[in-house]
């Protein structure tokens, strides 16, 4: 039984439908990247998850029970660090955290225990006892996840969570969520592509309402389906012309200044045939001398745009 599933889950506002029969499932441990282009649904469908929404069609079920029976119990599981991280900023974060603490009916003993393992572990220490409207946006987004796994979830949903930090502060952010994500199931959103390979093992990709792709990352990277670019440096005659003329090449351009008689360009070709043992054979039946023949890898942009951009199939 998956820990969990989203089963046929639709929304909509106004007549419009912003998630359309969406079902995945989600197994304990998985950090799921969850993408998606701005309206595309991925909001609407944490927010359910959350409680914060109702499906209109559909059920979410966490451990095989419906959030809609679990109610109550099902939010003590869940973790949620919303995309604009509301926060109290005239409250210091030692008063908001205690704040929350309340809120999640946490007492005794545990009590304590838990407050120290979310400032420790979101690394709030340094700016425990200063006030939140002073705190760098950085600091605000530590001071979020602290909250967000104060009671200790089970499931931890993360929307946009570096969302207009500096590079050094996501890294820093992406660091934490690889470790909160060892002990704990993490759905996490983000604009920022590259932060998905480091940080998760599953993506899922939805569109217009509809998911549109669900795999490991490093599979649907590979399975990318449209052009690929090739690096070409040669000494030579000819070999823009004659490059040009392989099956298979939709484009040829220049890559930089010829210089020492050597020609770079980069080949936009079908990903369906490799035209690497194509190049080395014209190069080497025409005289060539090759200094360079380098295919690039699939990427998760060439993915996330092909799946996004085209027309509804």
């Amino acid at each position: 039984m998956p820990f969990l599933s989203v089963e046929g889950v639709s929304k909509r506002f106004d007549g419009v439908t912003a998630v359309d029969q969406v079902s995945f499932a989600v197994d304990r441990g998985q950090v799921v990247g969850f993408l998606g282009p701005n309206g595309a649904g991925k909001s609407t469908t944490m927010r359910m998850i959350t409680q914060y929404y109702e499906p209109d069609t559909g059920d979410i079920k966490l451990d095989g029970v419906p959030l809609a029976d679990a109610a109550r119990e099902a939010k003590r599981r869940i973790g949620y660090l919303a995309e604009n991280n509301p926060l109290y900023g005239d409250m210091l974060v030692s008063d908001y955290l205690e704040f929350i603490a309340d809120l999640r009916e946490l007492a005794g003993p545990g009590r304590r225990q838990a407050l120290d393992e979310a400032v420790t572990g979101t690394g709030v220490e340094t700016v425990y006892y200063r006030p939140i409207g002073e705190l760098s946006k950085g600091f605000r987004q530590r001071v979020g996840l602290a909250q967000a796994i104060l009671h200790r979830p089970d499931l931890l949903i993360l929307d946009e969570p570096t969302e207009g930090l500096d590079p050094n502060q996501r890294v820093e952010i992406r660091r934490l969520i690889g470790a909160l994500g060892k002990d704990r199931t993490v759905i996490l959103s983000t604009h920022v592509l590259p932060e998905v390979q480091h940080t998760c093992s599953r993506l899922l990709i939805i569109s217009r309402g509809k998911i549109v792709a669900d795999g490991p990352v490093d599979r649907l990277i590979r399975q990318a389906e449209g052009a690929v670019e090739i690096a070409v440096e040669a000494a030579g005659t000819g070999v823009a012309e004659a490059l040009g003329q392989l099956p298979g090449v939709r484009q040829v351009s220049p890559a930089g200044p010829a210089t020492d008689g050597r020609v770079a360009v980069t080949l936009t070709a079908d990903r369906s045939t490799d035209l690497r043992p194509e190049i080395f054979g014209l190069a080497k039946a025409r005289g060539w001398t090759l200094y360079e023949l380098h295919q690039a890898a699939g990427s998760l942009e060439d993915l996330f745009h092909q799946l996004t951009s085209e027309p509804e199939r």
